[in-house]
């Protein structure tokens, strides 16, 4: 039977040259360095940064009502910045990262090519993954691109942790933010030259920027952040749970996004263990953890030694997730989320908020279901899992969390 369906468009490489491709802002410390690394393999990447309500209702309008938030605000993301008139539409494409695990995130290519068939067919959508997916349309990431990459999501983490660690306790307004952004410029400005591996070095300047900053004695109510990764970092998705923490004078305490990256390889490794499958990939992936661990733990290093918190050792992450979950769990976040949470209450972050999006089935059961047991573990935990959805205000998130900071100081006011 014949199909009158409209051919959807192949992103080649000759369109690296004129395309303009359009990304959605998951990760703000981590994706505009990303971008700078793109554009040196020729891909002209912009990182989207319109989240206004509008982009909520395209992506209602374009996708079943049944799909994950992440996919909606992502999809709402692109549909917006395509109406916008911004972009010579016959150059501009959209690209999406692609976990390659048992999620709808792998599945996003197809439905965001669903999206734009009504309105936008001569557009193109790449894939931004590390598993042989869609491989007409991907990104050809050779190993310099990835060095660089795996090297950025370091700097990234790092400036990331520093932020927090200084903004709610800085003397001068707006000097937090000013570092911050003097980094970013930073790692940019280095990560595209052939001295980005020099980690101590990189990580050392930065440390030595932020400690510069001046800093007051207070005693600050310290709030972890877990969950799905989009919710978890994106600020269309969590409805700038960030800047809404340090507005309430909290620490806010980000994991890095390093975590997620070994846990996936460490899926990988551990699919061998389980199931006697993929030898040679999990040798391989089994020498880049040991190489990702041991910089891991030379950027820890660093960070006690100018007194900042550091990042937890991925291997006391897996530690704590062996006293709650099995390690064979692994769609979705899997067993990083209960491990994240017990790790933040077992170093002194007894408050811990669990971003929840809608339609992520996998990340409410690790979630949600795993919290009585890290409270079991330590009693003191004040969780509390924050659904995302569109639908949900975010009055309504911003009460569920004041009724947890009132816990919180409350429980501060008695430890004193």
């Amino acid at each position: 039977m014949k199909s009158y369906k409209t051919p959807t468009p192949v992103f080649t490489d000759e369109m690296k040259k004129t395309y303009k491709i359009l990304a959605p802002n998951m990760l703000p410390y981590h994706f505009d360095v990303i971008a700078v690394i793109m554009k040196k393999y020729g891909y002209d990447v912009e990182i989207l940064k319109n989240e206004s309500r509008a982009v909520i209702d395209e992506g209602l309008a374009h996708v079943h009502n049944d799909t994950c938030f992440p996919a909606l605000c992502c999809i709402g993301q692109f549909i917006d910045a395509l109406k916008s008139g911004k972009y010579d539409l016959s150059r501009t494409a959209v690209m999406i990262s692609q976990s390659g695990g048992g999620c709808r995130a792998s599945n996003y290519v197809p439905l965001i090519r669903k999206a734009l068939q009504l309105e936008f067919p001569q557009v193109p959508v790449l894939s931004f993954n590390f598993s042989g997916l869609e491989k007409d349309s991907g990104v050809k990431i050779g190993v310099g691109m990835l060095l660089r990459l795996a090297f950025s999501i370091f700097y990234a983490d790092t400036v990331m942790s520093l932020y927090n660690q200084c903004k709610p306790y800085e003397k001068n307004a707006g000097e937090t933010d000013r570092v911050r952004d003097g980094c970013q410029a930073y790692i940019q400005s280095i990560i595209c030259g052939r001295g980005y591996r020099k980690y101590k070095k990189i990580t050392d300047e930065l440390l030595r920027r932020f400690s510069a900053i001046e800093r007051t004695n207070e005693r600050k109510i310290r709030v972890g952040v877990v969950g799905e990764i989009y919710v978890k970092y994106s600020p269309l998705g969590n409805s700038e749970l960030e800047k809404f923490l340090h507005t309430e004078k909290c620490e806010p305490v980000i994991p890095a996004l390093m975590d997620f990256v070994m846990y996936c390889i460490v899926n990988t490794i551990n699919d061998r263990k389980l199931y006697n499958k993929g030898k040679k990939t999990a040798w391989i992936y089994g020498l880049v953890y040991r190489y990702l661990l041991r910089v891991h733990r030379g950027v820890i290093k660093l960070f006690e030694k100018y007194a900042f918190e550091p990042p937890h050792d991925f291997e006391y992450l897996r530690k704590c997730a062996d006293k709650v979950l099995h390690q064979g769990v692994k769609m979705g976040e899997g067993w990083l989320i209960p491990a994240e949470m017990l790790a933040l209450c077992e170093s002194g972050v007894q408050n811990v908020v669990c971003a929840q999006p809608f339609g992520c089935l996998p990340n409410h059961i690790v979630g949600k279901g795993a919290s009585r047991t890290v409270k079991t573990l330590c009693p003191s935990a004040n969780i509390v899992p924050i659904d995302y959805d569109p639908s949900a205000t975010k009055v309504n998130q911003e009460n569920r969390l004041k009724l947890m900071l009132a816990t919180a100081r409350e429980m501060q006011n008695k430890s004193l």
